[in-house]
């Protein structure tokens, strides 16, 4: 064991992504995940970017990335009646010097955990270990670990828990935290073999900010014309507190939600033969967490959804994890190994993104349709005469600034981890 040894709790994207910088800025380190096997679960999540530029510094290409998904063309929202209310270029064609990847979450995963391990080898990431709870003494941090139905401690110079929404760390470090936050939103979420909306690749939000679909693919179209498309139905329940459902991410049947969407059909998509066709549906709330002062206890960090759990409406949960674990880095290079490189960190990303957090909240980009729907109830003739093009587009910048990925700013910035750096001493 080496006396800087980062402990990282849980191996999703936000820890495997802190491994795989750890490794390229020479930090030893051990993931410690509770699964006992990786698999490539979930459906589909974007990486922003943001994101894709912290990916490519870190040696995933654009040929790894083709292989989990595809660049993104186009954002767009559609109205109830089928109409446009916004769309935009997104990644390359938008002017970012990045791309932007619609992917299949869990082949993304994959994809990350096959390259750390390769990378740093098998013993980097430990299976059917969790870490659920920590101490502080001289040397840095002692974590409590559960392997195989026994607890040994593990020390280390410092912690980051990567452990999600459920983090045993974060309960630790905020013992008296409210529970877990759902506003009263509910979605069903799957995958279809369809032809791609609009573009070949073509993010849709269609409908209000209470009732909507998105819809986007996760793949190249084959010979068929046909690719796989990610789909999220989503509604919102007048009583915030009717979920009474055990777990967060289940199997369902299409008719448990199917009639929800059953007036959803026009010229171009037909949302309940596209539901009737899906390969999967699972069935979970949209949650998040009440932001808390700080990320930081001392050789102690959150991260990922364990420091900022957010609702997915930015696309951009996945995103934050990555730029998390590339500045935890970035913050090591300047202070080392130390408790002052978690505290920098904290500084510069707690106050913004716990922001971005509640912003998402008010229905993130989404909000456009909320906008839509005080002004309209969300049917139109002319969207000029409900929100103006310059409203739609003021809307949208200060949400890219929020979250980090505004065109002029990511572009003329320079890498977070120079090419070639290492921790010394």
């Amino acid at each position: 064991m080496s006396d800087n040894r980062v402990i990282i709790a849980g191996g999703g994207i936000a820890g495997l992504a802190l491994g795989l910088t750890l490794h390229q800025i020479g930090v030893p380190f051990t993931v410690y995940e509770s699964v006992r096997e990786m698999k490539p679960l979930g459906v589909g999540i974007n990486l922003q970017p943001n994101a894709v530029r912290e990916l490519f510094d870190l040696g995933i290409t654009a040929g790894d990335l083709d292989k989990v998904g595809l660049p993104a063309e186009e954002w767009a929202l559609v109205g109830l009646n089928g109409r446009e209310v916004y769309s935009e270029p997104r990644g390359l064609g938008a002017g970012y010097n990045w791309p932007q990847y619609a992917v299949h979450r869990g082949q993304l995963h994959m994809l990350l955990y096959d390259t750390l391990v390769d990378r740093a080898g098998a013993d980097a990431v430990q299976l059917g270990a969790k870490v659920t709870g920590y101490a502080m003494h001289d040397a840095g941090v002692e974590s409590t670990v559960q392997i195989a139905g026994a607890t040994r401690n593990e020390t280390g110079t410092l912690l980051v828990a990567a452990d999600g929404i459920h983090s045993a760390i974060r309960a630790q470090m905020y013992p008296d935290q409210p529970p877990i936050h759902w506003g009263g939103a509910v979605m069903w979420r799957g995958t279809v073999r369809a032809k791609p909306l609009r573009t070949d690749s073509s993010f849709v939000g269609l409908g209000t900010h209470r009732h909507r679909m998105v819809i986007y693919p996760i793949s190249k179209s084959d010979e068929t014309g046909t690719a796989l498309i990610n789909w999220i139905a989503e509604v919102t329940m007048d009583d915030a507190g009717a979920w009474q459902q055990d777990g967060w991410f289940k199997p369902v049947g299409i008719d448990e939600f199917i009639h929800h969407f059953e007036e959803f059909r026009y010229d171009w998509l037909d949302v309940p033969a596209m539901l009737r066709d899906a390969d999967c549906a699972y069935v979970n709330p949209m949650i998040d967490r009440d932001p808390v002062p700080s990320w930081v206890d001392g050789p102690v960090a959150l991260m990922g959804d364990a420091a900022h759990a957010m609702y997915p409406t930015g696309s951009n949960g996945a995103s934050q994890a990555i730029v998390d674990a590339r500045l935890i880095g970035a913050k090591m290079l300047e202070h080392g190994v130390t408790a002052a490189a978690l505290a920098a960190y904290d500084a510069q990303l707690c106050g913004p993104v716990s922001e971005l957090v509640l912003r998402n909240r008010g229905a993130g980009p989404f909000g456009l349709l909320n906008l839509l729907d005080e002004r309209c109830g969300g049917v139109f003739d002319d969207i000029e005469d409900v929100i103006p093009a310059a409203e739609r587009t003021d809307f949208m910048a200060k949400y890219k600034a929020a979250a980090g990925f505004a065109i002029e700013t990511l572009n003329a910035a320079g890498p977070t981890i120079p090419h070639g750096a290492r921790v010394t001493g």
